[in-house]
């Protein structure tokens, strides 16, 4: 199937933008039916929107633990507690119950 150029234009600000043949058989051989709505501008403008809307990412606060099984210092992303094991990711590997038989 031949592709050809398309000129469209943009939903949000008017632009006209063109819809090349390879973007359009890209779109095709990903299953994609309807055709872009915005120019590259506006797309790349509306995913930066959503990707700040969704606020930075959270980072874990780590804390220090002694694994249990091997003795080496590693950190965790939870508050190790008295009389609860710590392992590190290693053993951890080794331990965890989907490997046990």
């Amino acid at each position: 199937m031949g592709f050809a150029d398309k000129t469209l234009q943009c939903a949000d600000c008017g632009a006209k933008f063109t819809f090349t043949a390879q973007e359009q058989e890209f779109y095709a051989g990903r299953g994609y039916t309807n055709e872009p709505k915005r120019c590259p501008a506006c797309r790349e403008a509306k995913r930066s929107q959503f990707n700040d809307s969704r606020g930075p990412r959270a980072t874990r606060q780590m804390h220090a633990a002694v694994c249990v099984e091997c003795g080496k210092e590693c950190e965790v992303p939870f508050e190790p507690r008295e009389g609860r094991p710590v392992y590190c990711s290693e053993c951890y590997g080794k331990n965890r119950p989907s490997n046990r038989t």
